[in-house]
């Protein structure tokens, strides 16, 4: 049994977000007051995404990622530069555990299709050239499902919803092929929309869409997207219940989700929240298809800094591979360690820490 893969996901993999260093807030405070250019903005984003990519490799990580440094948020970033689209204030932010998020979401004011200036794919070519022939650069975006998410949708633009998913479905075809040809082969889709509709608690679109319509079509949507993917693009699905300042926005298993979208949905891999007992037993990873897509299992958390114990780690791998066999699974945190600009509650000397065990640890399990 072999160490690494030759191809995404690794054995010891992360999902992408990194904790901003101060620099990255002081700029971004400087330039949101004036006192700095969007330029010298991105002077200091780029030096210190040099730097982490350079900690990355370091640790022994195979793919890497821009830390997500250039963004605010994990998904309005990418989402409110395609057409159709705007980012704008809400009254209220997302309850999360105890808490409310930040302010901001996106909503649609029109048909909605894939900027060619899109700033995400310059912002990839330029982390490519950073990287260079090091490491897999890894390129993260939000799932076009995450678009379904109640309030997004304008109503009077699409009063039929099939209309509005097929558009969204070309838009992430033309996204991918932009990517593609800027020299993305690693792609993740990150999607809290799908791995909500395994909970109770989540709030459903409007429409009268029962849950399981709901799955279907979220599924049909990521396939479609994936229909004409070149074979050497990668990309995979990472399901998340939330993650900000070290809180979470919903709980419960895959249970609801996996006999449709884990069985069936086209990826190379899927990156799985297994950190605490929020996320139920390994059982519904039985629908995932022996010799299909790896399986990331997020048994580290990146909420807190302290190490997981080691053994009660491959106790789990070992518990997982009952349903997946061990060939199949991989290991990385449940989620980035700051989805938002303000980042979990641990020390980036922790985050490393944590990052570097998961890669010794993935060297003791799969040896």
């Amino acid at each position: 049994m072999t160490t690494t893969l030759t191809k995404a996901p690794f054995r010891a993999d992360h999902v992408g977000s990194l904790l901003r260093p101060e620099s990255v807030h002081k700029a971004r405070k400087e330039f949101k007051e004036g006192k700095i250019t969007g330029e010298q903005l991105r002077e200091v984003e780029t030096k210190e995404i040099k730097r982490i990519v350079d900690k990355q490799i370091e640790i022994g990580l195979e793919a890497v990622t821009d830390g997500e440094f250039r963004r605010r948020f994990w998904h309005t970033d990418f989402l409110e530069h395609l057409n159709g689209l705007e980012g704008y204030v809400p009254e209220k932010g997302y309850i999360f555990d105890g808490i409310e998020t930040e302010k901001y979401n996106v909503r649609n004011t029109g048909k909605v299709s894939f900027n060619p200036d899109h700033p995400f794919v310059k912002d990839f070519i330029e982390f490519k050239d950073i990287v260079g022939d090091r490491a897999i650069p890894k390129q993260t975006i939000p799932s076009p499902n995450q678009l379904f998410e109640k309030g997004i949708r304008n109503n009077e633009i699409y009063s039929d919803i099939e209309e509005y998913a097929n558009d969204i479905i070309k838009t992430y075809q033309d996204a991918l092929k932009a990517f593609y040809d800027a020299g993305v082969r690693y792609l993740q889709l990150d999607d809290v929309y799908i791995a909500g509709l395994s909970s109770d608690s989540f709030q459903l679109i409007d429409g009268g869409y029962s849950r399981q319509q709901l799955i279907e079509l979220a599924l049909r949507i990521i396939n479609e997207v994936l229909e004409n993917k070149p074979e050497d693009l990668v990309v995979t699905t990472h399901l998340c219940r939330g993650n900000y300042q070290s809180t979470w926005a919903f709980e419960g298993s895959y249970a609801q989700i996996a006999p449709t979208l884990l069985a069936k949905e086209k990826v190379d891999g899927f990156f799985l929240e297994y950190d605490d007992d929020r996320s139920g037993s390994f059982e519904p990873l039985k629908h995932i298809p022996e010799g299909g897509p790896q399986v990331v299992l997020g048994v580290f958390t990146s909420k807190k800094g302290e190490l997981e114990d080691r053994e009660s780690i491959k106790a789990r791998i070992k518990e997982a591979s009952q349903y997946v066999p061990i060939e199949q699974l991989c290991i990385s945190p449940q989620c980035g360690f700051a989805s938002t600009h303000h980042g979990n509650k641990l020390t980036e000397e922790q985050q490393w820490g944590k990052l570097k065990y998961i890669v010794d640890v993935a060297k003791e399990i799969w040896k």
